[in-house]
């Protein structure tokens, strides 16, 4: 009884990440033969791997709303409130093929996205223009991605890396934000943390990112009655979001109740996927 119960959560979660093709996916991902960017030992893939992600990417579209030239892009061309679940596939495979898939494949899907991001152009409705390939903008979308991922890692992972390890998980999302085109990529914590400071000054909550709050944390496209397992995991999502960010968004801290509801149910929450999930072993 149990193991079906695990099969039938897993594939549920796993075509709601992966998509309709996701297991075709995964197969090119995983067994085409070939070199890839990151060696098999590299933290880059225990960080991707682990569970703990499903709360630091909710974290960092939060973090990364902030900014109103992303932000605007975002919610002019992304379309994640008409297919969020497309969305998510997609970005999905994204880290995905980057992070254990071969070399070639690796280089295509940055090709690609570089292709779209080539396209997005448009104007804030403050008149501000932007363009996707900036690679300031871009620079600031990495840098909030990869906090959020670390942060969520250090507090949910199954197992947490050194400080050594955390400054090598930087330095290898540093290969792809390259690829990407973003200048000059942080490669350790402290230049992570230096960078995030300087985007401060740009930041702020425009109506956008409201909407997009709002969106990912009240009314997501979720059945109602999972919703409340979802807020817990949206929850544990704000708690790893730094304290100038949640500032930043409206959304208070509320020590009692985190520290004694929050963290425990993002760690409940996260048990529960890792179990539900259990991908097979990554090949070379």
């Amino acid at each position: 009884m149990l193991p079906d119960v695990r099969a039938e959560l897993g594939a549920l979660l796993f075509r709601r990440v992966a998509g309709p093709d996701g297991p075709a996916t995964r197969a090119r991902i995983h067994d085409t033969p070939g070199p890839r960017w990151f060696a098999p030992d590299r933290p880059i893939r225990v960080v991707h791997g682990d569970a703990a992600m499903f709360a630091g990417g909710l974290s960092a579209l939060l973090l990364q709303s902030l900014h109103p030239l992303a932000m605007a892009a975002v919610a002019a061309h992304s379309g994640y409130r008409g297919d969020p679940w497309g969305r998510l596939q997609r970005t999905s495979a994204f880290l995905a093929v980057t992070t254990y898939g071969t070399a070639a494949h690796a280089q295509a899907a940055v090709d690609q996205v570089r292709g779209i991001h080539e396209r997005v152009r448009g104007t804030t409705r403050d008149g501000e223009p932007y363009h996707a390939a900036d690679p300031h903008l871009l620079g600031w979308v990495h840098a909030a991605e990869t906090e959020c991922f670390l942060r969520a890692h250090r507090r949910y992972g199954s197992h947490p890396l050194d400080p050594a390890g955390y400054d090598a998980y930087v330095a290898d999302t540093a290969r792809v934000a390259e690829a990407l085109g973003v200048t000059d990529p942080p490669r350790d914590r402290r230049t992570l943390s230096a960078r995030l400071n300087a985007y401060r000054p740009e930041l702020r909550l425009t109506p956008e990112a409201r909407a997009a709050a709002r969106f990912l944390l009240l009314d997501p496209p979720l059945p109602l009655a999972v919703r409340p397992l979802y807020g817990a995991l949206a929850a544990a999502g704000v708690t790893l979001l730094p304290s100038w960010a949640r500032t930043l968004l409206r959304l208070p801290r509320v020590p009692l109740v985190e520290d004694v509801t929050v963290r425990p149910a993002g760690h409940l929450l996260t048990r529960t996927i890792r179990w539900a999930m259990s991908p097979p072993p990554y090949r070379r």
